[in-house]
């Protein structure tokens, strides 16, 4: 994979490893675990068949790696507020070195139709599922960081086949969920300049080669951060977006968190909620972001230990920390132990812990500030995620407002934890908009 540039005992290994999958593509007549280059001559356009098929070998490593990790001492303190505990993280080593099986989700994945096609010069991964309803809406659905096309895989059946999930067939979409660049199976960009705005462009390329002249997108995390940039580019093709993670903090409000002032008066008891949430945030849950947006390339270590990906993946905020971590203290909430892991172990085979941390060093936007979008806005708020958006915050950022509902359970990554109620959102959120299609 020309992407890759690692020392040279390492280089040997991956080769290796890209040595045993490629020696499938053949008989599998598609690509194998990563994204080869299409064959000479081919068209830059052309959607490639992708399939995964991890060596063996990969994974005898990693079960490896897991038993040989080098342990610090316990923290000094009964709680996580030193970080991910140390009962906690031997936990998840115990389970993912014993019990856990990549192969259930490698065969979930490979039982869905997974593409990959060259856009400005990168491989794209995607999974496409086109609906039996003739009047489906097609819909781009894009996950964030620590994601991954895992994320939406439990909303994949109730959004493409809503007759049999107690919904209409006048709620059917068409769903393409793609990686992002230096995530997962996409390519890994090896120049500057992949941004959320360029992913974007991306985003809506993809969608008009796949022939739809109509569609709608959804995003939370850096998911919003595309889907949001896709709407201020505003093309004619795109007739509304949703988001679990709203940009809306209005101007005087991100003001007074950057400088850590009191919070203004007159706000709503709502507001005042938002604002405490996000100043907890950035005072407390924000460090990881902060490191990978400033020295992305110094993370080897997550690159090489396998536990020390897992527990910065599992730490990466305070409150999606106490979602994920506690499926392994007994205490499972959407998630399982398996959920987590098969999304760990994805970074951990396709070595995107450092790839995908530098879109944070790339994107130069104010996460969670008014971006101005004019076209049509639905927006879900999940009681569990970094700020619940108050109503009144997002009618002020998204004139154009169709759908706004506070739901009673559901963090930052809903369409994983709650996937009936999110994908009921998605219903509710476009029927508005499917009379355009």
């Amino acid at each position: 994979m020309d992407q890759m540039t690692r020392a040279e005992p390492i280089d040997q290994e991956r080769r290796q490893i890209l040595s045993n999958a490629a020696s499938g593509i053949a008989a599998l007549g598609a690509a194998s675990l990563f994204p080869l280059r299409a064959a000479l001559g081919a068209k830059s356009d052309e959607i490639r068949p992708f399939r995964i098929n991890v060596p063996e070998v990969a994974l005898v490593d990693l079960r490896r790696r897991i038993s040989a990790t080098k342990w610090p001492e316990r923290e000094t303190v009964n709680d996580p507020s030193q970080g991910v505990q140390l009962k906690t993280a031997g936990k998840l080593a115990r389970y993912w070195a014993t019990e856990y099986d990549w192969r259930k989700i490698e065969a979930k994945l490979n039982a869905l139709p997974q593409f990959i096609t060259e856009i400005d010069g990168l491989d794209i991964h995607f999974i496409h599922i086109r609906s039996k309803h003739e009047n489906a809406l097609p819909l781009i659905v894009t996950h964030g960081w620590p994601g991954s096309v895992i994320e939406q895989l439990k909303i994949v059946d109730p959004l493409t086949n809503p007759t049999m999930n107690d919904a209409s067939a006048s709620d059917a979409f068409h769903v393409v969920i793609p990686s992002i660049p230096g995530y997962g199976f996409s390519g890994k960009p090896d120049t500057t300049g992949w941004d959320p705005i360029r992913i974007a462009r991306a985003w809506v390329t993809l969608m008009k080669r796949l022939g739809y002249d109509r569609f709608a997108a959804q995003g939370g995390d850096w998911g919003d951060a595309i889907t949001e940039q896709m709407a201020l580019l505003a093309p004619p093709e795109l007739l509304g977006i949703h988001t679990n993670m709203p940009a809306t903090v209005p101007p005087d409000i991100s003001k007074a968190l950057q400088l850590g002032d009191p919070a203004p008066s007159g706000l709503s008891a709502d507001e005042r909620h938002a604002y405490d949430q996000l100043d907890f945030f950035f005072k407390n849950g924000v460090g990881y972001a902060q490191e990978m947006s400033h020295r992305p390339q110094t993370l080897y270590g997550i690159a090489d230990s396998p536990i020390g990906l897992a527990a910065w993946i599992l730490d990466h905020d305070a409150r999606s920390y106490e979602l994920i971590a506690r499926v392994f203290d007994g205490k499972p909430e959407g998630l399982t132990r398996d959920d987590v892991l098969d999304n760990i172990t994805l970074y951990w085979l396709t070595n995107s812990a450092v790839s995908s941390a530098r879109l944070y060093w790339e994107n130069k936007l104010a996460f969670f500030d008014v971006k101005n979008v004019s076209i049509p806005v639905a927006v879900s708020v999940f009681p569990d995620e970094i700020y619940a958006a108050p109503r009144s915050w997002a009618e002020r950022a998204f004139p154009k407002l169709i759908h706004f509902n506070k739901l009673e359970k559901g963090g930052h990554f809903a369409a994983w934890e709650q996937p009936a109620v999110f994908s009921a959102e998605m219903r509710k959120a476009f029927r508005p908009l499917r009379q355009s299609i």
